[in-house]
């Protein structure tokens, strides 16, 4: 796969091919946007078009240049990502660290990424490196890094891949050419997902809208989890203001794990839209399997109380995945303000 086949992403992959058509391609680049839609695809298309010998600054995407990134090991091409995130991946292996693998990118990571990057190229005319989950450098790292970018090696390219830029130094989001990248089309997510799954049409459009443009979220998602989900919604609207016993119940169950609770709060701001849409007569409801829930609970909740207890989902959801909130706390808080 070469950069022009990222699908979804027309805004970003046009500023790239430009800068590539001009031979003019920045030093460095922030890639931001949602988890799952092909930053880190396009980040991989781009050093491809910039080491590949058979199409130079377009990539064919199947020369040996070309399948070497791709498979991580072009000597001209360099990853840096957290430790743990090696592991995940099956890139590394636990006992490959004498700790437990780090979730931050660390200041010797960068490091040795200056090191390789002082050196002349060894194939290709750029040397390029691909910073995933960039935001997860410390700040010791970032601080490193700014050296790299104010000046670069001679025929290098860094791109930091984020979800989170604002957790990055203004001077290292300066320093960068932006290539935004947005949700995927709920059309083209609900396509892969049935072509992945082998489900029906219904099933996947509700999971493609889920997922809010994510294709990595959509995949996550199998006949269990619409299952548990549809159990949470329900558990949700059989609430009651005076059973404060429930909610916190409720809070304490989905506040054992970090990423369930995480699920949890994505599911119930679908939900909330699904019962706000109810409201105003729209059709089309994510959570059509239960439509006549969000009817009901069109009903018992004003306009405005549906959009209160949105915002208080969406804080919750930023305190824990964004501020890494204690997750329990946070879930408490949240069903105290909607039902207390």
């Amino acid at each position: 796969m070469a950069l022009h086949d990222v699908q979804g992403q027309d805004r970003a992959i046009a500023a790239l091919t430009s800068a590539l058509d001009k031979r003019s391609v920045h030093h460095a680049w922030l890639f931001h946007g949602p988890e799952g839609v092909g930053k880190e695809l396009a980040a991989l298309g781009l050093a491809q078009a910039l080491t590949c010998p058979e199409k130079p600054f377009v990539g064919c995407g199947t020369c040996s240049s070309c399948t070497r990134v791709a498979r991580r090991n072009h000597p001209d091409v360099t990853w840096v990502m957290p430790e743990d995130e090696l592991v995940r991946r099956g890139l590394a292996g636990r006992s490959d660290f004498s700790a437990t693998p780090s979730r931050d990118i660390r200041i010797e990571q960068v490091r040795k990424l200056q090191e390789r990057l002082a050196f002349r190229a060894l194939e290709a005319k750029h040397k390029v490196a691909l910073i995933i989950t960039a935001h997860a450098m410390n700040p010791s790292a970032q601080n490193a890094l700014l050296k790299t970018l104010e000046e670069p090696p001679r025929d290098t390219i860094l791109v930091l891949v984020s979800s989170a830029p604002d957790k990055l130094l203004p001077t290292i989001r300066s320093r960068c050419a932006k290539a935004p990248f947005g949700p995927l089309p709920q059309a083209l997510v609900a396509a892969k997902v049935k072509a992945q799954a082998k489900c029906d049409d219904a099933t996947a459009n509700m999971i493609a809208a889920m997922a809010g443009g994510s294709l990595s979220r959509a995949h996550e998602y199998d006949p269990d989890t619409l299952a548990e989900r549809r159990g949470l919604i329900e558990r949700f609207e059989a609430l009651k203001r005076d059973d404060a016993r429930g909610w916190l119940e409720l809070a304490e169950v989905l506040g054992e794990d970090r990423v369930k609770a995480e699920a949890a709060l994505e599911v119930l701001q679908v939900w909330l839209r699904d019962v706000a849409a109810a409201q105003v007569g729209a059709g089309g409801l994510v959570n059509a399997d239960v439509a006549p829930l969000a009817q009901a609970a069109a009903k018992k909740v004003s306009p405005a109380g549906v959009q209160r207890r949105a915002v208080l989902v969406e804080e919750a959801r930023n305190a824990i995945s964004q501020r890494n909130g204690a997750v329990r706390l946070q879930l408490e808080r949240m069903f105290v303000e909607m039902f207390g």
